[in-house]
């Protein structure tokens, strides 16, 4: 009896220093970002929110570049989002119903793409764009972040639909229903809490990525490349503001989605 009580503490134990590990750091830049600059040159720095105050995320917000950037770093995220799931989810589903010579390998080399870091990949890419006319746009980072995001989409989509019976979408098939009015109808209501994990790593992953941003763009930069390039000679409230705009339309999204992956998880998220 003692075994499955220790085993459950421990499980418990972890969840709780892993939420921890994650909560504080983002209570602590919140708890900056919404502190008036004198509490900030305070020691030692209060833990709890006894000055309160809009000042520091008010100057961060009227700096120069700050909201076209935030305007880059949405435009792009769901041009991500949208781009990675109308190509991945087709093609997860045909990697779980169909059975081709070489698949194994080509879900190896899904995961290969993701092997280069993009340092090494600067400057063929920034050429690239530059020779096609669309280096400094919003359009090459969005197609740069749904290529780092479409071998993920592609398999968890894939681990989704193996998961469907094909009975179903074959009953539908009987019944009149096209291919892809079966494909539509019967199994992507079924798989849509995978379809919102893959949904929520793309936006997640564009929203948050910086390097590629910051190589091909230097006009029209996200908000991630933004507050990197002013990062060094920014005052120390500006880099908590920074943060906390970085960190809060993650999260925010990411409770929008939660409910498509509770009906995946089932009641243990609660």
């Amino acid at each position: 009896m003692r075994r499955p009580w220790a085993r459950a503490a421990a499980v418990q134990a972890a969840c709780v220093a892993i939420t921890l590990f994650m909560a504080v750091p983002m209570y602590l830049i919140a708890l900056a970002a919404l502190s008036s600059r004198e509490s900030l040159n305070r020691f030692p720095l209060p833990l709890l929110p006894t000055d309160l105050s809009t000042e520091t995320m008010s100057a961060f917000l009227r700096s120069t570049g700050v909201v076209p950037a935030f305007l880059n770093s949405l435009q792009v995220g769901l041009g991500t989002l949208v781009l990675s799931l109308l190509v991945g989810v087709p093609a997860g589903w045909a990697l779980a119903r169909y059975a081709f010579r070489g698949k194994e390998p080509y879900q190896l080399f899904l995961l290969l793409t993701r092997a280069l870091p993009i340092v090494v990949l600067s400057v063929p890419l920034a050429k690239v764009f530059l020779t096609s006319g669309l280096y400094d746009t919003t359009y090459a980072v969005t197609l740069l972040h749904t290529a780092l995001a479409l071998p993920t989409t592609v398999l968890i989509t894939a681990a989704v639909f193996v998961g469907v019976p094909r009975d179903q979408e074959e009953a539908a098939m009987i019944f009149g229903a096209t291919p892809v009015q079966a494909f539509l109808r019967v199994v992507v209501p079924q798989a849509l809490p995978g379809v919102a994990a893959a949904a929520m790593f793309a936006f997640v992953l564009s929203w948050n990525e910086v390097l590629g941003a910051t190589i091909l763009t230097l006009n029209q930069r996200t908000l991630p490349a933004q507050v990197l390039s002013t990062l060094s000679d920014s005052p120390l409230a500006y880099r908590f503001a920074g943060g906390l705009a970085l960190v809060l339309p993650a999260l925010l999204f990411i409770a929008l989605m939660r409910r498509y992956l509770l009906n995946m998880w089932g009641a243990t998220l609660r």
